[in-house]
């Protein structure tokens, strides 16, 4: 099997799936029990709280664990909404956000904020300038991404909300970081930015686990309301065994983060000049993109098709975001690309576990595949 679509999922790791197996049983006591079975499990949930947030360069205080990206996205996003209402008109953000961010926003839009989405150019790329010309004193919040799921776009978050926070002192500053945690080297003491949403299953965990950071004394309304948990803002009985495995995750993965950049950094070249050799593929990812996704499209031959194609020669790649269940690629559009290079558009996504075998198989899957259909056609 020739996995390629990690963007959308990773596989577990063997070893984190036996910490998550122990835990279930080891820690089965609540966190919020007064006896010792239930200590146990607070004392493991603080432990992987510090791995965490050690990922983040930041304090074990300021990570909330929630049940993945989209839900750290919807608490930052509503909360900030919330908590600004009483003097803000209007939100920005890139425009070629993650649904759990634009469709949280649309959502805000018809509660009556005014949403300024910034769009990305031809290339992908978003203009620091016209985002910031967006921004002004009735600012509630600003959100932008930290590597973009479908085309891999990076944002240089730090410098970024450092200059919206020299022009909005007022306006909460999010960062949706799920595609780019523990991938990219990111550290968030002392920045601007307060709030960065992660999410485990993109790093070898098992879905239903993830985590928010938000920044020391910057304070959001919750979105939910129960006994109490996670200061408040998640409330509900904790998910030790999936926060431990987070935790172990974190650790992990942390501290390896360059050499396997280093190593997808020679991955994404072999693709791009192999896909450079195929007649009519058009690379839509930025050359500066992360080298965890490429993006690609083969006008006139609809991406569906050629992504079932590749499946019977068990290759696996994406037509665009998994949250979008096939629908028509979101960034894509808002890059304003014609509807032929859309609707042919595939997702290559990688982990540290890809190997040139895997480039050499989707290769040889396309060209196979551009002759077969063309034949049927």
């Amino acid at each position: 099997m020739h996995y390629l679509d990690n963007a959308a999922t990773t596989v577990v790791d063997p070893e984190l799936a036996d910490i998550c197996r122990a835990a279930m049983t080891e820690l089965f006591g609540n966190p919020s029990s007064l006896y010792t079975p239930g200590a146990k499990s607070e004392m493991a949930i603080d432990k992987a709280r510090e791995q965490v947030a050690s990922t983040l360069g930041v304090t074990a205080a300021e990570i909330t664990f929630t049940a993945c990206g989209s839900e750290s996205d919807n608490i930052a996003l509503l909360g900030a909404a919330k908590k600004a209402k009483h003097w803000a008109t209007n939100l920005v953000a890139t425009g070629f956000e993650h649904p759990a961010v634009y469709k949280t926003l649309d959502a805000l839009g018809k509660e009556g904020w005014e949403i300024r989405f910034i769009a990305p150019d031809a290339e992908g790329r978003i203009s620091e300038q016209a985002l910031l010309d967006a921004v002004d004193g009735k600012t509630g919040l600003v959100t932008f991404m930290f590597v973009n799921n479908e085309i891999g776009t990076m944002q240089d978050v730090l410098g970024l909300a450092q200059k919206v926070r020299a022009k909005a002192p007022r306006a909460a500053i999010h960062v949706d970081g799920v595609q780019g945690w523990c991938k990219h080297p990111l550290n968030l003491k002392n920045s601007a930015i307060d709030s960065f949403a992660l999410s485990g299953h993109k790093m070898h965990c098992p879905k239903g686990i993830g985590a928010l950071y938000l920044r020391k004394n910057y304070k959001i309304d919750p979105a939910f309301c129960g006994g109490g948990q996670e200061r408040g803002l998640r409330p509900g009985t904790e998910n030790v065994p999936y926060i431990v495995t987070l935790g172990a995750a974190a650790e992990k993965y942390g501290s390896t983060i360059t050499r396997r950049l280093a190593k997808v950094k020679e991955l994404n070249p072999k693709l791009r000049d192999g896909l450079a050799a195929i007649n009519g593929v058009i690379i839509n990812s930025p050359i500066d993109a992360s080298p965890y996704v490429l993006n690609f499209s083969i006008p006139g031959v609809r991406s569906e098709t050629m992504l079932h194609f590749l499946e019977s020669k068990e290759v696996y790649v994406s037509s665009g975001s998994a949250c979008s269940k096939g629908a028509a690629s979101h960034t894509l559009a808002a890059m304003g690309l014609p509807p032929e290079r859309i609707d042919g558009a595939l997702r290559v996504s990688f982990c540290e576990s890809s190997q040139p075998e895997d480039i050499d198989a989707l290769l040889q899957g396309l060209q196979e595949g551009l002759a077969t259909l063309a034949r049927k056609r």
